[in-house]
Order: structure tokens, then sequence, then C-alpha cells
């Protein structure tokens, strides 16, 4: 059964983006109206993918843009009443009991949506309360079902789809959704990122009021800002938007370089400029981790692109094992070669990360290069912020606003200091080795002696002990929603354009 309903859920898709395929292939003017409010339908993972294309009118077009905004904060709310109900079903206590004011919604959104209120402690503390959906879970878990059965499909009768691993992105997908449908894991990454960037002046991340907070109901610090949106109302304030794209492109850059652990939300209905002029991120459902083997490679190969070093570029693919060693690294580099040259001495309008990703996906194609969970969510986000930047500037240079991030990060942990640090590292393990030698010959006889008798004999909770320390270790970095739905979505939509 649970496969006629995927099936089912699939068609149903088809069935409502058939419209809106036919609108856009006509270049019909109601086209974006049509698409948002399909996606609207289809339900919450449907609508990651709205919030994605809202941001990108380089793209899809400023009317195609516009229309889909609403899908980031001005979703239709559920009822006060709801919300009420289950903040007392949360936490087993009146409203009145927690907060002495509760307003209506301010922004409903996929997921959740938000309220004003004021705490009742003395004093009072302004605070957004955010709350899930009712039925959001069950909901999600339709839409993982049919996601699931189109990657089993795909990669049943696709090499390029086994390439891509859809069945493991989605098998990660379903990881990372029961943590965004549970807010105290937010909470948890809204408080790892304060931390993390607690020492930055231009970067603000709201606090976590603990007490208010469960499974259902995250109450944080209110934040009373602009949105990013707006640039006109930003630049009254004060403000230069054209210096607000830098800082956003280069705090999540800051971020997913030099901790590893960034903001992958950042659509404008999630970002605002505060009254200090601090950027003030908001929504911490999805968030993006590298370890630092990622990231040496994420600012090698885009410190490479910078300098024009495609063999630097090359070599990193290798390195890290992503393109197979039976390719030629020379032909490899003279691949990327092809599509960073056009680059340079373009003006920064027409310079597009989305198109230059675009372009790298079908190269790595040809050599046989399997997709990389950690990276795919890093380069979906980096695709939207770069959105959100021209918003604010519709002239805005990634490659100038990188630049200063990844040279740093490079300088940091590539160059000569770096060196002398791991071979410092490496110096003193093989110190802990020496004098941990007696005891490792000692255990090496006493394993042959095992052996011998018989075989290696372990406790039944050494081994259960092994296998969730191995569960945790390969367990993949959280990949964004929007990836798996983005490809099939724009697979179905290219197939209807075909037969509409």
């Amino acid at each position: 059964m649970g496969a006629i309903s995927s099936s089912f859920r699939l068609l149903h898709a088809v069935w409502l983006l058939a419209g809106p395929a036919r609108a856009l292939h006509a270049r019909k003017p109601d086209a974006g109206a049509r698409l948002s409010r399909a996606l609207e339908r289809l339900g919450p993972a449907y609508i990651k993918l709205g919030q994605m294309l809202a941001t990108r009118p380089d793209i899809v077009g400023t009317e195609m843009a516009e229309a889909l905004e609403h899908l980031q904060d001005r979703l239709p709310p559920f009822s006060e009443e709801e919300a009420r109900a289950e903040i007392s079903r949360s936490f087993g206590k009146p409203v009145e009991a927690l907060f002495s004011r509760f307003g209506a919604a301010l922004a409903a959104a996929s997921i959740a949506q938000v309220h004003r209120a004021q705490t009742s402690d003395h004093p009072p503390v302004r605070v957004a309360v955010k709350i899930l959906r009712p039925h959001v879970r069950e909901q999600f878990a339709r839409d993982l079902e049919a996601l699931a059965f189109f990657a089993r499909f795909a990669e049943r009768h696709s090499a390029e789809a086994r390439r891509l691993r859809p069945m493991a992105v989605v098998a990660t997908l379903a990881e990372s959704v029961a943590l965004e449908l549970d807010l105290r894991m937010e909470a948890a990454a809204a408080g790892e990122l304060y931390e993390r960037t607690r020492g930055e002046p231009e970067f603000r991340v709201p606090h976590i009021d603990w007490s208010r907070t469960s499974a259902n109901v995250l109450t944080s610090e209110w934040i009373d800002g602009i949105s990013v949106r707006d640039a006109a109302a930003i630049a009254a304030a004060g403000r230069d938007p054209k210096q607000v794209a830098v800082l956003v492109m280069r705090s999540f850059l800051t971020q997913a370089l030099r901790d590893g652990f960034f903001h992958a939300d950042m659509h404008p209905g999630n970002l605002f400029i505060d009254d200090q002029g601090r950027l003030a991120a908001v929504d911490f459902g999805i968030m993006g981790r590298l370890d630092a083997g990622m990231r040496r490679f994420m600012a090698g190969t885009l410190a490479g692109f910078l300098q024009r070093d495609y063999r630097k570029v090359a070599e990193l693919h290798y390195e890290f094992s992503f393109v197979p060693p039976q390719h030629s690294l020379e032909t490899f580099a003279q691949a990327l070669r092809a599509i960073g040259e056009p680059i340079f001495g373009k003006s920064a309008r027409d310079v597009s990360i989305a198109r230059l990703l675009g372009q790298l996906f079908e190269t790595t194609r040809r050599f046989d290069m399997q997709a990389q969970p950690q990276l795919v969510l890093l380069q979906k986000t980096m695709v939207v912020v770069e959105g959100v930047c021209r918003g604010l500037d519709p002239d805005f240079d990634i490659w100038q606003a990188a630049r200063p991030v990844a040279e740093r990060w490079v300088a940091d942990n590539m160059g000569p200091e770096a060196a002398l640090s791991r071979a410092g590292e490496t110096f003193s393990a093989l110190g802990k080795l020496a004098q941990d030698l007696p005891q490792l010959v000692k255990n090496a006889e006493g394993l042959s002696q095992m052996v011998a008798e018989g075989g290696v004999r372990l406790h039944p909770d050494t081994a259960i002990q092994i296998a969730a320390e191995q569960e945790r270790r390969s367990r993949p970095t959280r990949v964004a929603l929007i990836t798996i739905l983005g490809v099939i979505t724009l697979l179905l939509v290219l197939t209807l354009q075909r037969f509409f």
C-alpha cells in the first residue's frame, strides 16, 4: 500500500504542476501565481522549493520571483485558538501562566508560524513564539514517501540517477526532517550558532528561552529589524544595501569555512538588519555542517577559481577521490578552465554562481564524480544567498565579496604556520605512540593468541558500542530539503513542457 500511496502522491504532484508548466512554457502572465498555488497545495516540502525560486529573479524572472515571495513567510496562518491549545498541551499549563501577552500570528511559513508575545516574568521580556503547524509531521511523511518512491524508480532505470544517489539523499533527508520538526533541535542549533558567532560584531543570533521551549513550541528573544528584502527601507534607515549584501555573503562563508556550521535557510524572510546595523538571523531548522576536509576542499576550490589556478582545483578533486583516477588530471583541469575563464572580464551583473554551479555539475558528471551530500547543501545555500545579495545590489560581485574570506581561511589553515602546527601535532602523536608501544605489542601478542585458539571474541556490549560508533561516524551530514525537491520538481516541469 505504501508504494501505491507514493505513486498517487507523485501523480498528484504532476497533475498540479501541469497547469503552471504549460503557463511557464507559454509565458502566460499568471504563471507565477499558478505555480505558487500549486506548490502551496502540494504541501510544506514543495513550498521549500518555491522559497528558493523566490530568491532568484535573475533565473526565473522578476514577476515569477515576486509571485513566489509569499511562500517565504506569508502563508495563511492557522488559528490563534489552535496555537494557544498547542502551548497548553506542550507545557501543561494555560498560556496566561507563561505569557502576559500573546498576539496573533505575524508570519506563517511551511512548517510553523510565529507570534509576538511577552513573558510573565518580572520584568517581562518580549519574545517570538514559534509553533509547529498542526499535522505537519504527517504531511512531510507523505512527501518523503513519494520522494522515496521516485528515487527508487529513478535509480532502477537511470545510470545518471545512480550517480546522483537520490535514494541516499532521501534517506538523509528523512533524518534531517525528523530533526527539523522537533523545535528543541532547532533551539539547540540556534544556541550552538550563538556560541560560535558571539564574537562577531555584525552578526546576531537571538537567545533561546529554554523554559518555554518544547518539541512543538520554540520561544526566543524578539528581534526588531528590517527585512533584507526591503532595500529601500534599509537605505532609509541610513544603511547601504550594497554593504548589507556583502555582509550577508561574508557571514555565510565565514560560518561555513571557519566553523563548519552554517545557517542553511538564508532566504529573505529569515534575515533582518537590526537598529545597530547587525545582520540578525532567525529560523535555524536547517543547518549545514562541513568537516575539516570538506572545508579545505571548498576553500581551496574557491581560492583556485579566484586565482585562475585550475590545476590546483583539479588536484583537490583527485586528492579527495571525487574524480576516479582513470580520468586525466590535465583534461579535467582543462574542463575547469572552460568554466572559469568566461567569468573573468565580465561585469558582476553577468556572472551568476547558480549558472557556474550548473556548468560545474555538468562537467563533473562527464568525469563520473558522485554527488557529495555535504557540498550539495552548501551549494544550495550559496545559490539562495547570492539571490538575497542581488536583491540588495543588482551588480553584486560574489567573487569580490568571497575573496577576503576564502584567502584568509587558506592562509590560516593551509599556509606555513598551519603546516608547522600540523607538524607539531604529528610529533606529539608520534611521542604518544612511542609511549604506548609496549602496551600495543602486548595487545598484539594477546590478539595472536586468541586467533590461534579459534578466533577473536567480542562481548555483546562491546559489539553494540562499536556498531553505534560506526553509525555515528558514517551518518551523512544533513542535506537541505530543497535539494532533492528541486531536482525532482524541475525534472517534472521539464517533462511536462515536452508534452504540453
